[in-house]
């Protein structure tokens, strides 16, 4: 009879799976603002992995320059107008997608990484450990988290990987502490007891019990954070300590285009909307997947 009963287990968990993935994805299709934002992530994203290889001028990613067509408004052969170089600003700005979203993916993920580490290891032991880790979370969040980005980038110098650095080393104490909250409440449950009672190892309980029980709220914060990594790491262009020209980054063609601002428009409103729909896509984004991860969230 239990070889029998296997089998119905098994589909009956798989069936529940189901049911529960059409319920989110039921209340997920309940916003329409949530369907934008993931429209909008999704052609971020596509732009990202094939739009350097479409793009219409692609020696202007390498930094080829040519005069004649300097400051051309925007128009069936440049869509985004020409920069004072005379690039076609449409195809900069489809090439500094893929910078911009590979930074703030690596910012967020080695951040939540990092957080995930220190909020377990703090909310699960406890006592001496907690408040060690806790003080120097806090202690970051004392400072303001662009102030230190700025400092860490100037003083590993410009460049793509230290930028990303930069911002992750600022990125970590709020998955810390929400990951704490998270293993603070979850240590005390019925499993657990049952996981330490059998033996099993704090590594074991963290990445097999806990762990995997508090994964919907770091993916909502993950989510929620991309658009803010992408404006730090346009932040940190603008002022000149991130990516470095030829090299077409959001952050870093809007500091260049002021120069130019208000008589060649285009070269500035462009990339600034780029960043802003960037944002924008993943604020929505977010809001939906918490709606769908946490039903008690819901709006």
């Amino acid at each position: 009879m239990s070889a029998s009963a296997t089998p119905d287990a098994r589909a009956s968990a798989v069936a529940a799976r189901r049911q529960n993935w059409r319920r989110a994805a039921y209340r997920f299709q309940q916003s329409w603002l949530s369907i934008v934002g993931l429209a909008i992530v999704v052609l971020l994203f596509v732009a990202a992995v094939a739009g350097p290889s479409l793009v219409p001028y692609p020696a202007d990613i390498a930094g080829g320059i040519n005069t004649a067509t300097r400051f051309e408004a925007p128009s069936i052969a440049h869509l985004f107008g020409t920069n004072e170089l005379g690039q076609d600003v449409f195809t900069l700005v489809i090439a500094g997608a893929r910078i911009s979203l590979l930074s703030g993916v690596a910012v967020v993920v080695l951040g939540a990484l990092a957080g995930t580490i220190v909020g377990a290891l703090a909310g699960y032991y406890g006592g001496w450990t907690d408040e060690i880790l806790m003080r120097i979370a806090d202690l970051k969040l004392t400072l303001p988290s662009l102030i230190l980005a700025m400092a860490v980038a100037a003083a590993l110098g410009a460049g793509l990987v230290n930028t990303i650095i930069a911002i992750a080393l600022t990125w970590w104490p709020g998955y810390a502490r929400l990951v704490r909250g998270e293993v603070i409440a979850k240590k005390e449950e019925l499993f657990v007891q049952v996981a330490q009672a059998l033996g099993a190892g704090t590594g074991r309980i963290l990445r097999r019990h806990i762990l995997p029980n508090i994964v919907s709220p770091i993916i909502v914060k993950m989510s929620l954070d991309m658009g803010f990594a992408i404006l730090t790491v346009a932040s940190l262009g603008f002022i000149g300590i991130g990516v470095k020209p030829p090299t077409p980054e959001w952050g870093s063609l809007l500091s260049i285009a002021r120069n130019y601002m208000p008589d060649y428009w285009w070269t500035a409103m462009f990339p600034g909307l780029a960043i802003f729909l960037a944002v924008f896509g993943f604020n929505l984004l977010g809001d939906g997947l918490r709606d769908v991860l946490d039903p008690r969230a819901r709006r």
